[in-house]
């Protein structure tokens, strides 16, 4: 099977509600945006090391995923799984995803320029836009797997990238590595950036 003739990265019953959520999401990313520039303070930070025990070692563990290496073992992983599915579409969109997210994230914070504990960009979190992301292209396959309605499927799409998101973000809240709503932000990302970059995959794909 060809990438061209796969099952597609947004299936067609989700393009309309996927594509009202990315704009929305854009706008809230970009209130926080003007809301949180250049700021430092303000905001309920958690202890440094506020968090120990077994407690630490899971969030340590969750937030290894989201690192160069942990984040290379997912991608090879969800690719991998994509690949022998038969889901071309959707292996591509991972990547494309998983790139693009993290790319914005990372043009978004010297332009936000919000700090944590001195110099640390942190708005948006991109462990947290990097697991919601992911996440929300393996529920895409799954909604079209199971060929669920519009309103089905967004449901799917939305509880379990918000299970993602609202995971890693109390990593990065726990471990005092991110302001709230700094995962706020990168959940927003990640919204904002799957449903046009999976539509781009379908379309190039389809035209190759």
């Amino acid at each position: 099977m060809t990438v061209v003739s796969a099952p597609p990265a947004l299936p067609r019953a989700l393009r309309l509600p996927t594509g009202v959520i990315a704009v929305v999401a854009a706008l809230v990313v970009l209130v926080q945006a003007f809301a949180y520039a250049g700021e430092s303070s303000g905001e309920w930070v958690a202890p440094v090391d506020g968090l120990q025990g077994p407690l630490r070692d899971v969030a340590l563990a969750i937030d290894f995923l989201g690192e160069p290496v942990g984040s290379v073992l997912v991608l090879v992983v969800l690719v991998g799984g994509c690949w022998w599915a038969g889901r071309r579409r959707s292996a591509v969109l991972v990547l494309a995803a998983a790139g693009v997210t993290v790319g914005v994230t990372t043009l978004l914070k010297p332009v936000v320029d919000r700090t944590i504990h001195g110099d640390y960009l942190s708005f948006p979190s991109g462990h947290t836009a990097f697991a919601t992301a992911l996440v929300f292209v393996l529920a895409l396959a799954a909604a079209d797997r199971l060929q669920l309605g519009p309103a089905a499927g967004t449901a799917l799409v939305l509880g379990v990238a918000l299970l993602a998101g609202a995971v890693m973000g109390w990593t990065e809240v726990a471990l005092s590595a991110h302001y709230p709503t700094d995962t706020i932000g990168g959940f927003c990302t990640a919204l904002a950036v799957v449903p046009p970059t999976a539509w781009a995959v379908d379309r190039v794909t389809s035209r190759l």
